[in-house]
C-alpha cells in the first residue's frame, strides 16, 4: 500500500469543506431546510469565511433549528419567536467585523416577527437574512403561515381565507436594497444568490421557498416541490464573480447580459430570460412580484438590487474599532460628565 496520504483540498482560510459542517439533521428527511443548509456550507467553504467571525441568529420554528445542522466552528444565538432582528441588530451594533447569518421562517418572520423584520430593512443591517418558507407551521404540526395560499386546503388546518404576505415585495417595499427569491430544489441558484448576497454591504434578504414534506408537499400549493419544479421561473442565468479574484466560468448560450456591480468591486453578471428583468429598477420588480402572484408563479432570481443605499453603521458613524473591544473608558462618561449632565437639567 502507498504510504501517500491524500491531502483533502483547503480554502483560503485553510479549512476543509468538512470544517463547515455542523451537528446532524432532525429535521424530516426530504426537508428542503437541509438542503438551504447544505447550500450554505459549500459558499462558506467556497468564499473562505471565517468561521469564527461568522454569527448565526434564529428564531423559532423548523426554520431556526437549522442553524446547528451548519458552521459548527460558529457562535449561534437561538432567540425568541420573531426577535431574532433585534438580537442580530445589537450584536452587529456592537462588533461590526462580524460576518452575520440570519435564519428564519415564514411564521417568524412573516406573522409574529414582521414589524422587526420591517424595522431591520430600515436600519440595512449588513447581514444575509434567509427566510426558508414552507407555508405552513411544521414545528407545531402544519398550521398555515402568513405566506399561505388564498383558498388552499390542509387536511388538519382546513381551508385558508386569507391572502398571503409575499415576504419579498414587504422587503422591496420596505427599502431593502437586496431581494432574491429562490427554490431549495435549485442548488445552484441558491448558492450563486448566497455568494451574491454575501457580498452585498447591507441587508441581503433571500426568500427560499423550501418544502415542508411532511405537511405541504401537494401540487396545489405553491410551496411545495411538484409546484415549485413545474411552474418556476427563472429571471436571469446568474453568475458571481468574486472581486480579486481571477476564475474561469461555464460558455453561455447567446443573450442579452447585465453586469450588477457589488459593494465589494465584485460583480453579478445577470443573462436576461424571457422575462427581461432588469433587477435596479424598483417599478419593475413589484410589478413582477404582483404579476407573479396573479400567474401562480414562482419567479426565482435576483428581484432587486440597489446599490446606494447607506448601512446601519454608516447612518450611525460607527468608529472603526467595534464597541465590543473598545476600553471601558471610551464607552462610559466620567463621573464629572454625568454631574455637569445633571446639573444642567436642574
Amino acid at each position: 500500500m502507498s504510504d501517500v496520504t491524500e491531502t483533502l483540498k483547503t480554502n483560503a482560510v485553510g479549512l476543509e469543506k468538512n470544517d463547515y459542517k455542523g451537528l446532524p439533521s432532525t429535521l424530516c428527511k426530504g426537508c428542503g431546510h437541509d438542503s438551504v443548509s447544505a447550500r450554505i456550507m459549500n459558499v462558506a467553504y467556497d468564499l473562505s469565511l471565517p468561521p469564527q467571525r461568522t454569527v448565526k441568529f434564529s428564531g423559532i420554528g423548523c426554520s431556526s433549528k437549522s442553524p446547528a445542522y451548519f458552521l459548527g466552528r460558529s457562535h449561534a444565538f437561538n432567540s425568541l419567536h420573531g426577535r431574532m432582528p433585534s438580537v442580530a441588530t445589537g450584536a452587529m451594533a456592537a462588533n461590526h467585523n462580524l460576518i452575520t447569518i440570519a435564519v428564519s421562517g415564514d411564521g417568524d418572520t412573516a406573522s409574529i416577527g414582521l414589524g422587526q423584520f420591517k424595522h431591520l430593512l430600515r436600519r440595512n443591517v449588513p447581514m444575509v437574512y434567509i427566510i426558508e418558507n414552507n407555508g405552513v407551521y411544521g414545528l407545531t404540526k402544519g398550521q398555515f403561515s402568513a405566506t399561505a395560499d388564498e383558498g388552499q386546503t390542509l387536511k388538519y388546518a382546513g381551508i385558508n381565507d386569507l391572502p398571503p404576505i409575499d415576504i419579498c415585495l414587504e422587503a422591496i417595499i420596505g427599502s431593502c436594497g437586496f431581494v432574491a427569491r429562490s427554490f431549495a430544489g435549485d442548488p445552484r441558484q441558491v448558492e450563486t444568490l448566497l455568494k451574491a448576497a454575501f457580498s452585498y454591504k447591507g441587508t441581503a434578504i433571500l426568500d427560499i421557498i423550501s418544502p415542508c414534506v411532511t405537511f405541504n408537499n401537494h401540487e396545489s400549493s405553491t410551496k411545495s416541490y411538484p409546484f415549485g419544479k413545474d411552474n418556476k421561473i427563472t429571471l436571469h442565468d446568474i453568475t458571481h464573480v468574486p472581486a480579486y479574484q481571477e476564475i474561469t466560468i461555464d460558455e453561455y448560450a447567446e443573450g442579452e447580459r447585465k453586469q450588477v456591480k457589488l459593494h465589494d468591486d465584485s460583480w453579478i453578471t445577470l443573462k436576461k430570460l424571457e422575462k427581461g428583468h432588469d433587477p435596479t429598477d424598483f417599478t419593475q420588480a413589484i410589478k413582477v412580484l404582483r404579476d407573479a402572484q396573479v400567474n401562480k408563479e414562482l419567479i426565482t432570481g435576483l428581484l432587486y438590487i440597489n446599490n446606494n443605499l447607506r448601512d446601519l453603521h454608516s447612518l450611525l458613524g460607527t468608529v472603526e474599532t467595534p464597541l465590543a473591544f473598545q476600553a471601558p473608558e471610551a464607552l462610559r462618561p466620567s463621573p464629572e460628565s454625568l454631574q455637569a449632565l445633571m446639573a444642567e437639567m436642574r
